[in-house]
C-alpha cells in the first residue's frame, strides 16, 4: 500500500509542476496581450522616444514582477512537457532534419522507451531480493531512462553537427576569401564552395543560395541560416555580412577580417583544450596510473622487509 501511495504522490508532484507552468504562462500572455496590441497597431517605436525613460515610467509590477514570472514560466516549462514540441523541432532542425525523423516519431519512441524502461525496471526489480521502496525507485529510474533516450540521442546528433560546422568554417572562410579576391561573386563563391567542399556547412550554404534565388532577401537568408545552426561563430560571420551589405563595406575586406579572426579562435580553442588536458589526466592518474605503479615498484621491497622482520 505504501508503495501505492508513492506512486500517487510522484505523479501529483508532476501534476502540481506542470499545472503552475502553465498558470503562470497563461498569466504572463494574459499581461502581455495589452503590448502586443498595441505594438501591432502602431508599428516600429520611432527613434525620438526615450525607452530607458519610459520603462522606468513603469511601475513595480510591469519592470519586477512581470519579467519575473515569464522567467520562472519558461523554467517550469522546461521542466515539463508543455514546450516539448517546440524544442523537440529546434533538435530537428539543429541535427539536420534527419530523414524519417518527425517531431511525432520522437514523442513516439518516447513512449517507447519509458514503457520499455518500465518493464525492465519491473522485471530486474522482480529477480533481485530489494524491498518495496526500491522496486518502486528502480522502475522509475528505468522508465525515466528509457523515455529521454531518444531526446538525448536526438541531441547529441545536433551537437555533432553543430561542432563539424564550428570546425569546417575556417577552411570554407578562407575558400570564400580567395574566391571573392579572385573575381568572383559572393553567390557564385558560395557556389563553388558547396561544390568543392562536402559536409553539413555545404548543405547550409547550398540552402541558403536556394533562399536567395527563389526570391527571398539576402539579410533574410543568412538570418535564417543562422537560425538553423546556432553555432556562435556562424553568427558573428552572418552579423558581418548583413551589415556589409547594409553599409555597403566591401565584402573581400570582411571575408578577409573573419577568416583571419576564425584562425585566431580556431588557435585560441586548441591552447584551451590543451590546457584543460591536465586536470582531465589528473583523477586518472592518481587512482588509475598510481595505485599499479606502487605495487610495481613498492611491492617487492615490502614483501622482502616483511619476510625479513616478520618471519
Amino acid at each position: 500500500m505504501s508503495d501505492l501511495w508513492l506512486a500517487l504522490a510522484l505523479v501529483g508532484t508532476f501534476l502540481t509542476i506542470f499545472m503552475v507552468g502553465v498558470v503562470v504562462d497563461m498569466v504572463v500572455r494574459e499581461r502581455r496581450r495589452p503590448v502586443s496590441i498595441l505594438e501591432a497597431q502602431v508599428g516600429q517605436v520611432t527613434d525620438s522616444v526615450d525607452l530607458r525613460e519610459q520603462e522606468l515610467r513603469g511601475s513595480v509590477v510591469d519592470r519586477v514582477l512581470v519579467p519575473f514570472g515569464a522567467r520562472v514560466g519558461r523554467f517550469l516549462r522546461a521542466l515539463t512537457p508543455f514546450d516539448t514540441a517546440r524544442r523537440t523541432q529546434q533538435l530537428l532542425v539543429y541535427a539536420g532534419s534527419p530523414e524519417g525523423w518527425t517531431v511525432e516519431r520522437v514523442a513516439a519512441l518516447k513512449i517507447v522507451g519509458g514503457i520499455g524502461g518500465l518493464v525492465v525496471g519491473v522485471l530486474l526489480a522482480a529477480l533481485l531480493p530489494w524491498s518495496g521502496i526500491w522496486r518502486v525507485i528502480a522502475a522509475a529510474f528505468f522508465t525515466v531512462v528509457g523515455y529521454l533516450l531518444p531526446g538525448a540521442y536526438l541531441g547529441a546528433m545536433a551537437r555533432s553537427r553543430q561542432r563539424t560546422i564550428q570546425r569546417q568554417l575556417s577552411d570554407v572562410m578562407d575558400l570564400l576569401t580567395i574566391s571573392v579576391e579572385a573575381g568572383l561573386g559572393f553567390d557564385a563563391a558560395l557556389a563553388q564552395v558547396v561544390r568543392n567542399v562536402p559536409g553539413p556547412l555545404a548543405e547550409e550554404l547550398a540552402r541558403l543560395l536556394q533562399e536567395i534565388q527563389i526570391g527571398v532577401g539576402r539579410a533574410d537568408a543568412f538570418r535564417h541560416l543562422g537560425e538553423r545552426t546556432d553555432v556562435p561563430e556562424l553568427r558573428a560571420f552572418i552579423l558581418s555580412m548583413i551589415q556589409a551589405e547594409l553599409f555597403g563595406v566591401s565584402i573581400a575586406n570582411v571575408l578577409r577580417a573573419q577568416s583571419r579572426e576564425l584562425r585566431v579562435k580556431r588557435r585560441q580553442s586548441a591552447e584551451e583544450k590543451a590546457q584543460k588536458v591536465p586536470v582531465k589526466l589528473l583523477f586518472p592518474t592518481i587512482f588509475l596510473i598510481l595505485p599499479a605503479m606502487f605495487v610495481v615498484l613498492l611491492g617487492p621491497g615490502v614483501i622482502r622487509v616483511y619476510e625479513t622482520f616478520f618471519k
